[in-house]
């Protein structure tokens, strides 16, 4: 049976984001205690792949993933998951708002219901814990370390608790996505909208190497969807770039930017080419289709002939 780490405990977002993928429904779901467990677990063929928070639409990049796929043994990812992120308090049985005097939640996720805490609980005491889903099992100690949990719906199914308040979070629309990671193998193939993940490492810290970066895509037409510096953790002020861009390593002009990026940069590290979670098409310009590759193409080898 294939296996599918994802990080635990039970009832966390990243449980219900792989309960969406029909393609896993069978899988045998395996819960991590963090991101870097999940992704050793892949390295190291205890599990088939994994599935791991990559981005919020309110906190911004999940840096531990962006710095593991950088850094080891290189994994790929095949596809991705958006989830909607939905807050909820949650308490042992028959506990009313009035009885919460302290909650707790990974800061993250306190984070984004900070507001509401402040308007319906201002003299809660908050406590921060390693997750979500942690925080509401821990409810189920005797004697509980803290009266509620801010966490998923799923986490009240999976542990028995009540649902105080629903949808909490300050910001309506917040989204998590997700990515699924394996050993590199077989590239899923282009479905016309797509996407692809890199990290890029400079060849050299000098004025214009983030610009000669970014003209290998701009010049063909490459759109980029997400791009950010991280530390190498090799020295001060040593920085790689992650990278999210439309297109598939396939198409033509991805393929010619990758060419172009392996000349310029110390390091080039592919880390798939999968299908876009909202299904979106690239709006590509005059001049970076595939024909007009191919079409390039055969000018040249013309002229090549002609001289020859």
């Amino acid at each position: 049976m294939t296996r599918v780490a994802y990080l635990g405990p039970r009832g966390t977002f990243c449980e219900a984001a792989l309960l969406t993928m029909p393609a896993l429904a069978d899988a045998d779901h395996e819960p991590a205690t963090s991101v870097q467990a999940a992704i050793d677990a892949v390295r190291d063929g205890t599990v088939d792949s994994a599935l791991i928070p990559i981005e919020n639409s309110v906190e911004g990049s999940v840096s531990v993933t962006l710095d593991e796929l950088a850094s080891g043994r290189r994994l790929v990812i095949v596809d991705e998951v958006a989830l909607p992120v939905r807050f909820s308090l949650l308490a042992r049985p028959g506990a009313t708002l009035a009885d919460i005097g302290s909650l707790a939640s990974h800061p993250h996720a306190l984070a984004q219901v900070r507001r509401w805490i402040d308007e319906t609980l201002p003299g809660a005491t908050v406590i921060p814990s390693l997750s979500t889903a942690g925080a509401a099992a821990a409810l189920l100690q005797d004697p509980a370390p803290f009266d509620a949990a801010v966490a998923p719906r799923l986490a009240a199914e999976r542990y028995g608790l009540d649902i105080l308040a629903d949808g909490i979070g300050d910001t309506e629309d917040a989204t998590t996505r997700f990515v699924l990671v394996r050993l590199p193998g077989s590239i899923p193939p282009p479905t016309g909208a797509d996407k692809t993940t890199l990290s890029l490492f400079m060849r050299l810290d000098q004025p214009g190497a983030l610009m000669a970066i970014l003209n290998e895509f701009a010049v063909r037409g490459v759109n980029l969807t997400r791009i950010e510096s991280r530390p190498t953790r090799k020295a001060l002020g040593d920085y790689f770039f992650s990278v999210d861009l439309e297109g598939h390593v396939a198409d033509a002009r991805v393929s010619e930017a990758l060419m172009g990026l392996h000349r310029v940069c110390l390091d080039v590290r592919f880390l798939g080419s999968y299908p876009r979670h909202d299904g979106k098409q690239p709006v590509l310009r005059d001049g970076v289709t595939d024909s007009d590759f191919s079409e390039a193409q055969k000018w040249l080898d013309a002229l090549k002939g002609t001289n020859g």
